[in-house]
């Protein structure tokens, strides 16, 4: 708690304000990282009764967290790379994970169309077994193969909510209407959507109300260890105050930087390090009328989806391709959306250009660097490294998949319960985040009971509401009865009372907060609006510091 510890514990998602110090405290888990990873293990270890203290030197997911291709999936094309243990962990989990959280994430139909020019990657084992077995197929995909990894795909998880997989024909399904009239059959499979940035805060808040403390915008500026405990300088980069956290143990969840904080902050004698792959995204307005997502293989033996995306667009991703530094904003160059954008029309009977898109996001994997020869290969499993030389212990945190933050976080509890005699085990199975406590098939019913209780909602406005806060939409409307009373209108049923709800429970301060991270209304904001609502923000955080600085 910044070194201080005297101040009483912010309530759940609410902004904290560091106090004179008073009493030296030392926290059991000081963890380094706001993304999923972090938050979900600061959420599991709260859970277990550890004393947490989580800093992020941005906004919470404001890097690779939320810049996903925003899918709860098993990676059915690592299963050509053989990693049946990834795959089947992250089968398992997809329904797991929707039972805690059926108001961010909900199962979707994905339709692989067939053709027979399909082809692997070269370098991928199963092309090379194949090549040696079968070397007359030139690297083309057979159906069968693929109907055998489908098979798999549905067997080794254990499915329970979702539905197998089936074949369509595309010549007379809806589904086929949209492609060229080659693809005449697919198949169709189910994974899940997760709304990543949303995961992020919600898990982040279940923790703070278990205990934790969620700092935001604090840099770690340097680390040392005396004894067996760290000692951390942390900076407010909003205000330039400097103090110290004390720690037992020490997780590096920093994602894209786990190798500077390795190298630099802590200064660890490590080979470990991660290697940077950029993965980047284009939106279009909406290229089909239809819920289901496009599982597209091209002619090189990569794969992207073309995915339904916030009512009015189709969400287009990913690119895979090495990232030289961290600290380099990714963004999506004019190069892969070019790649993006000819890989659809390979597929797509109305051809799409540039001009076509509206929004692009890169974000950037921080993958185990295991050697592998391209940045497509290398293994998107996590790996957990403790470092304990020399006194107080680090976790050090590589690699993961959004899907299995959940089972990451367990096995970082299970590396550092040697530190903390008597840990309580594993709770966090289908525990509900904020907003989830309702059934995986209940969202219609929500959306129902929302709009007939607050009538001034749209039916589009109710489902915004509660594909965002699940049951918590009736907090964030309090007892608002009309429109009026929400307060101002910033635009696309952005209100004053969500934006306050935003800043006291979520950690927003920025109006990128809201519309790119705690929402993508930001795809149907004007750049005023936004400005507008960001001078709001600015001008409500500062009255609420004027009043703090009052009372004290």
């Amino acid at each position: 708690m910044c070194g201080s510890q005297g101040h009483q514990r912010a309530g759940a998602g609410e902004a904290s304000v560091d106090a004179t110090p008073t009493t030296k405290h030392i926290h059991d888990l000081l963890i380094i990282g706001g993304g999923i990873n972090g938050c979900g293990i600061a959420r599991d270890a709260a859970g277990r009764d550890l004393d947490v203290v989580l800093v992020e030197m941005n906004d919470l997911a404001s890097a690779t967290s939320s810049a996903s291709t925003k899918l709860f999936h098993g990676g059915l094309r690592y299963l050509e790379y053989f990693e049946v243990r990834l795959v089947r962990e992250a089968l398992i989990e997809r329904e797991t994970l929707l039972r805690a959280m059926p108001h961010i994430s909900w199962p979707m139909r994905f339709v692989l169309p067939y053709h027979r020019d399909m082809r692997f990657e070269a370098d991928t084992p199963t092309s090379k077994l194949l090549g040696l077995t079968m070397p007359w197929m030139k690297g083309r995909r057979p159906a069968w193969l693929i109907r055998l990894g489908l098979f798999l795909y549905d067997s080794l998880g254990g499915r329970k909510i979702l539905p197998a997989t089936k074949t369509l024909d595309l010549r007379t399904a809806p589904e086929g209407a949209p492609l060229e009239d080659k693809f005449e059959r697919a198949f169709e499979y189910s994974d899940c959507w997760v709304e990543d940035a949303r995961l992020v805060v919600l898990n982040a808040r279940d923790a703070e109300a278990r205990g934790a403390r969620i700092l935001s915008r604090r840099k770690v500026l340097s680390a040392s260890r005396e004894g067996a405990i760290w000692q951390v300088t942390v900076e407010d980069t909003e205000t330039g105050v400097t103090s110290i956290i004390e720690a037992r143990v020490l997780i590096n969840a920093s994602g894209p930087w786990a190798g500077e904080v390795i190298h630099g902050t802590l200064r660890l004698n490590s080979r470990e390090d991660v290697r940077l792959v950029r993965g980047s995204h284009i939106v279009t307005r909406q290229l089909f009328d239809h819920d289901k997502c496009y599982f597209f293989q091209g002619t090189d033996g990569r794969i992207i989806f073309a995915i339904p995306y916030e009512s009015d667009f189709t969400l287009i991703g990913t690119t895979d391709q090495d990232h030289d530094n961290p600290s380099n904003p990714p963004v999506c160059t004019e190069e892969e959306q070019r790649y993006l954008v000819d890989f659809v029309n390979q597929y797509l009977k109305r051809n799409i250009g540039l001009d076509d898109i509206v929004w692009t996001y890169s974000g950037v994997r921080p993958l185990y660097d295991d050697g592998a020869s391209s940045a497509t290969a290398a293994t998107r499993d996590y790996t957990l490294k403790v470092h304990s030389e020399g006194g107080a212990p680090v976790l050090n945190i590589f690699g993961g998949k959004i899907t299995t933050y959940r089972r990451l976080a367990e096995g970082a509890m299970e590396k550092i319960a040697p530190f903390f005699p008597g840990l309580p085990g594993a709770w966090t199975a289908g525990v509900p985040l904020p907003g989830g406590d309702f059934p995986v098939d209940g969202v219609a019913a929500l959306i129902s009971r929302l709009q007939a209780e607050h009538p001034y909602l749209s039916a589009a406005w109710a489902r915004r509401l509660v594909k965002a806060y699940g049951t918590e939409a009736w907090d964030v409307l309090g007892d608002a009865q009309r429109i009026e009373d929400l307060g101002q209108d910033f635009g696309a049923t952005l209100t004053e009372r969500e934006v306050i709800w935003l800043i006291e429970k979520e950690y927003a301060r920025r109006a990128a907060d809201v519309v790119w991270r705690r929402s993508k209304l930001g795809l149907r904001l004007s750049p005023g609006e936004i400005e507008a609502l960001d001078r709001w923000m600015k001008r409500h955080l500062a009255a609420q510091t004027a009043m703090a600085s009052d009372d004290q």
